[in-house]
């Protein structure tokens, strides 16, 4: 029994050192095969192969060690492929890889930044052209690609398109809620606060209400002025001046109304569904 206790050690340690053995051996003889397997996907331009055969190179040379040539080849033409098939994800992070592995001559360092960086701007130029045609949600999945996740809250330029699409959306529904109780000063400034282009078109209809209804306003006052009104109101040409002096220094065309008709010794009266400029 004792002399089985002592030889029980020795076979497992052998067959341990065996088994190690028999690892290196087998890795030893794939890290040789490996080049040329490399060198055929690279001539036979299959992208995929040759970066799964180039990170296996890199995983069993020295840690260390930079990234191989051949990796960098990979990477490099598999970003090109995948960005003329329209695969932007995936040529954005291949380029990224390439160009933060520092791999290759510093010219190649330079063009492979620069195609990296002319990639990211073509997005960024496409997100903005959908963007203005109505397309929100598109132009948003553009840019994710192109913008990091540790980029801080409000800094991405998805934030600002994604707050400019609210906030008009916001404006169109107020503007149409002021429409329908004829506030027509109030409709004119929330109105001119739109500044996207497609809910400017969206919103052509109510603006011809709009500006319908204020001419209407303006030659009604015309008509006060020659007496067919009271004629306490304010003279029309001298609340206008007063209203288009305001809006001049930057004043909203509601805030500019009430501020002139108060210039003009008025105050403004809401007469059912109008705002009207009376004599104080």
């Amino acid at each position: 029994m004792a002399l089985r206790r002592h030889r029980l050690p020795r076979y497992w340690l052998g067959l341990t050192l065996g088994s190690v053995t028999l690892l290196c051996a087998t890795a030893y003889w794939w890290e040789r095969q490996l080049p040329g397997r490399l060198a055929t996907a690279i001539n036979d331009a299959d992208y995929v192969a040759c970066l799964h055969y180039s990170r296996q190179l890199a995983a069993l040379r020295w840690l260390g060690q930079k990234a191989p040539e051949e990796q960098a080849l990979c990477r490099r033409r598999g970003a090109q492929e995948a960005w003329k098939d329209q695969r932007t994800a995936e040529a954005l992070q291949l380029q990224e890889k390439l160009v933060n592995s520092g791999v290759g001559t510093p010219l190649e360092r330079r063009r492979d930044l620069a195609q990296l960086q002319s990639w990211r701007n073509q997005l960024r130029n496409q997100a903005l052209e959908t963007f203005r045609s109505g397309n929100i949600a598109k132009a948003l999945e553009l840019l994710k690609p192109v913008e990091s996740s540790l980029s801080p809250a409000g800094s991405r330029l998805s934030d600002s398109l994604n707050e400019t699409w609210k906030r008009n959306q916001l404006d169109h529904q107020r503007l149409a809620e002021l429409v329908k109780t004829k506030r027509w000063w109030e409709a004119l400034a929330v109105m001119n606060r739109l500044d996207h282009p497609w809910w400017q078109q969206r919103s052509l209809g109510l603006r011809r209400t709009v500006e319908t209804a204020i001419d209407a306003l303006k030659d009604q006052q015309e008509h006060q002025n020659h007496g067919d009104l009271p004629s306490h109101s304010v003279p029309n040409a001298q609340l206008n001046q007063a209203v288009q002096q305001r809006i001049a220094q930057g004043m909203e065309p509601w805030k500019a109304f009430e501020t002139g008709c108060q210039d003009v010794g008025g105050h403004v009266v809401e007469e059912g569904p109008e705002s009207l400029c009376k004599r104080r």
